[in-house]
């Protein structure tokens, strides 16, 4: 057994040029939010979930992106009831989210 189920990493990389990063699309918001509804839910801790900040995770035409290990399922998000429903669905039940798949194809 691992010492966490499930990490979330949410991509809050800023660009500096005014290119597209998670960043202008809100990361930090729904990072904050993940991480207070994962306390919420009884999740956080060893045995449980982690939420983590992260750089740039490369994926940035589909921002704001986060990322789900082990499964390694990648998600984007618009607001904070798609982050309640990744955190129910597949934080605490272990379903993808599948209408909140960041498409195989998208990158940088």
């Amino acid at each position: 057994m691992s010492y966490y189920e499930r990490h979330i990493f949410f991509c809050l990389n800023q660009r500096d040029k005014g290119e597209n990063a998670c960043a202008q699309h809100n990361a930090q918001a729904g990072f904050e939010h993940c991480k207070s509804r994962v306390k919420a839910e009884g999740l956080a801790g060893p045995g449980g979930v982690r939420v983590n900040k992260a750089g740039c995770l490369d994926r940035c035409a589909g921002g704001p992106v986060a990322v789900v290990y082990p499964e390694a399922v990648w998600y984007t998000y618009l607001d904070n009831d798609d982050i309640d429903e990744i955190v129910e669905s597949h934080l605490k039940s272990g379903k993808v989210v599948d209408r909140l798949l960041l498409a195989p194809e998208v990158g940088h």
